[in-house]
């Protein structure tokens, strides 16, 4: 059975909610067995587990993130969402990151996630949350 439009936008919802709560367990839920995230930056494809483990110190590393979605709309088999991510350091100070999410879904879970962003602005925000959690 195919995912319908309104399923797949409720999915994204639930994703990005779950990251912002700081809900590992509840983003794991998100994907499929064998779900594949790639990012732009490096070319290489990450499980599920390598990608939680980078997600898990994201959220230790921050008080707060939210997504400002500029465009999130579903296609045949996934969704497209364009977003400023906004993090919060522990020192208060925000950092955000543009970035652009393609997602393939499949009975209701995300099979791959290819995320697009500006490495230099990654690597700005992380040394930034580093520095917020030693303050």
């Amino acid at each position: 059975m195919a995912d319908t439009p309104a399923e797949i936008l409720e999915l994204a919802q639930r994703f990005f909610a779950a990251i912002e709560a700081g809900d590992v367990d509840a983003v794991r839920a998100g994907y499929a067995p064998g779900a594949v995230v790639w990012h732009n930056h490096d070319l290489v494809e990450q499980s599920v587990d390598e990608n939680l483990a980078t997600l898990a110190a994201f959220i230790a590393a921050s008080r707060q993130r939210s997504y400002a979605v500029t465009l999130r709309q579903a296609f045949a088999g996934g969704f497209v969402q364009e977003h400023v991510l906004t993090a919060i350091s522990h020192a208060g100070k925000a950092f955000e990151l543009p970035a652009c999410i393609v997602c393939r879904v499949q009975n209701g879970r995300i099979t791959r996630l290819d995320e697009y962003f500006d490495s230099a602005q990654v690597h700005a925000l992380i040394d930034g949350l580093s520095r917020g959690v030693q303050a």
